[in-house]
């Protein structure tokens, strides 16, 4: 989601809510500091008056509550596997049923279209829960012969996360989670006497959950034995800002923010997620033809980068910051750098120009900033910092 850590929560304007989807949790946890930002159609709250350096600790060291604004879609219907392999760069029918697997789309050019967690709920039912953009509609443009539906389940997503999240959605779940519940599994299971979807996935680099509802879901009386079993536990609730750093530190990127059409997957470091001689995907012939080099990294600051600032070699401009916060953990600024063209950046010593003309030092580096095999969420590493 659209998560620029830094903001000035004057500079903001009065908005409409008519077309916007109000959280059925907001009640429970907006407080008079709240900002709210939009995003998959859906309001969310981008702070909330939080301590967000003391929610990153509690995140990294026992665990956060977040209301995140993902929107799954249901795809389903007799020929919903090849409609799927031809929307997204992978195959689709061998996943197997109670598993999610990252899956991204892209326009007939080749640029990045969207990027999702598509979930197996049925032979012939899946969800993919995307991040902002018009996927529906896209979906139902190019569903031309195929027999499929497209619909809104009216899910809500809450994710628990942190090296606490297992005990809690274990307890959650009366012990019906066990540790064989891998990354990237996923399930039914019965929360506060109703039946909701849980996948062990999320949006931080830690261990985590997330718990999806569905449209009779008694929202109170899921969120009230959330907050019971995790408090014991130490987990609190937080806005998005204490996420956003931490899925900058583990190279997590969001459409929109960080690739865009403008991108192909090799420029956004997800060429491994393209499988060429899978099937006729939508984009595969311009692909097939694509600059495989690429211009999307990390760099580190002495100070936090703030997105838009522009990236100079001397006195050339060879990119912009598409994000950026200051890491608790590492003890500097971090964020992505989206370079012009693609070249052989990493380890280069370059220079952040700020709006106002301020500039300061940075190092290219490669994603993410640590724990490139995801020990973390694999729950292979269990070190607290």
């Amino acid at each position: 989601m659209s998560d620029s850590i830094h903001f000035d929560p004057s500079d903001t304007v009065r908005v409409g809510a008519r077309r916007f989807e109000q959280s059925p949790f907001r009640h429970l946890w907006e407080t008079p500091e709240t900002l709210m930002g939009v995003y998959a159609g859906r309001f969310y709250a981008k702070h909330i008056g939080e301590d967000v350096d003391a929610c990153y600790w509690n995140l990294r060291r026992k665990a956060m509550l977040y209301d995140v604004p993902e929107r799954p879609v249901e795809i389903s219907g007799p020929d919903v596997v090849p409609f799927l392999e031809r929307i997204f760069t992978r195959r689709i029918g061998d996943l197997k049923l109670g598993r999610g697997r990252y899956a991204i789309a892209c326009a007939h050019h080749g640029g990045l279209f969207i990027d999702g967690v598509l979930f197996r709920l049925e032979e012939n039912r899946f969800w993919y829960v995307q991040p902002d953009g018009a996927l529906e509609t896209w979906l139902l443009a190019n569903s031309e012969g195929f027999n499929i539906t497209v619909s809104d389940p009216r899910s809500r997503v809450l994710q628990v996360q942190g090296p606490k999240s297992f005990a809690i959605l274990q307890g959650l779940t009366d012990g019906a989670i066990t540790e064989k519940m891998g990354y990237f599994h996923s399930g039914f299971f019965v929360i506060a006497g109703q039946e909701v979807y849980v996948s062990r996935t999320g949006w931080t680099g830690e261990i985590g959950y997330e718990i999806y509802t569905q449209a009779q879901t008694d929202h109170q009386a899921l969120w009230t034995r959330v907050m019971a079993v995790g408090a014991p536990n130490g987990m609190k609730f937080g806005s998005v800002a204490s996420m956003g750093i931490r899925r900058i530190e583990a190279g997590i990127l969001d459409s929109g923010t960080d690739f865009d059409l403008t991108t192909n997957p090799w420029e956004a470091g997800l060429g491994a997620f393209v499988e060429l001689d899978a099937q006729e995907f939508i984009g595969r012939k311009a692909l097939l033809a694509a600059p495989r080099g690429r211009r999307l990294f990390g760099l580190t600051c002495p100070e936090a980068p703030l997105d838009g600032y522009l990236i100079f070699d001397g006195t050339e401009s060879v990119g912009h910051v598409t994000v950026g916060a200051k890491s608790p953990f590492l003890g500097r600024g971090i964020g992505y750098a989206r370079m012009d063209s693609a070249g052989d950046w990493v380890g280069r010593e370059l220079v952040v120009r700020a709006d106002k003309g301020a500039t300061m030092p940075c190092t290219i580096v490669d994603l993410p900033f640590y724990d490139a095999e995801k020990r973390i969420p694999r729950g292979l590493d269990r070190t607290i910092p």
